[in-house]
């Protein structure tokens, strides 16, 4: 169980990260103003700051993006280009990404050896240095107030979770009472 986390936390690394160099990689555009190689269109403005993706991402696109917990503040365009610069400095290595792919299926695969074990310990510490470094660096650009914003949509995010929690342990808990009186559905 306690791998099991680790190597969890590790993934959560690794897509912190990479959602870092995919905002970064988002930011080349051809002459029509559409990003290279878009496959989702960006609502708001061309920027890519604080706007939600649809198309082809989904909700893939929108949950991992690195910039998410800027989301909402409004930043100057030397802001959003120093930020840039930082994402592009700490852009994660493809190799290391693949490596993390081959460790991941090994471990689901059940021949996960003890040399491998150790080394996905290594980048998931690695992954998670970068991780704080790249914080600090993106919070040193941001304004005081900028930073208490993002402290209010953070907490703002973790009380609409608790509220969706609850919802789902009420469905759940009706849910198993109309089971026990046998007023369930069948399944077809």
């Amino acid at each position: 169980m306690r791998l099991r986390s680790k190597l969890m936390s590790l993934a959560a690394g690794a897509v912190l990260v990479t959602g870092f160099a995919g905002a970064v990689a988002a930011q080349t555009t051809d002459e029509g103003g559409k990003k290279e190689g878009q496959k989702f269109e960006r609502r708001g403005g061309k920027d890519g700051f604080g706007k939600g993706m649809r198309g082809k991402g989904g909700m893939r696109a929108m949950r991992g993006g690195a910039m998410r917990g800027l989301r909402g503040i409004d930043l100057t365009d030397a802001q959003k280009e120093q930020i840039r610069g930082i994402m592009q400095a700490n852009k994660p290595d493809p190799a290391i990404r693949e490596e993390m792919r081959t460790i991941m299926q090994a471990r689901r695969d059940g021949t996960i050896t003890e040399d491998q074990k150790q080394r996905a310990e290594q980048l998931r510490t690695q992954a998670r240095q970068r991780a704080e470094l790249v914080k600090a660096q993106v919070e040193a650009v941001l304004t005081p107030e900028q930073k208490q914003q993002i402290e209010q949509n953070r907490l703002e995010r973790q009380q609409r979770r608790e509220e969706r929690r609850q919802r789902w342990q009420q469905r759940r808990e009706e849910f198993l009472k109309q089971k026990e009186a046998g007023e369930t559905k069948p399944v077809n």
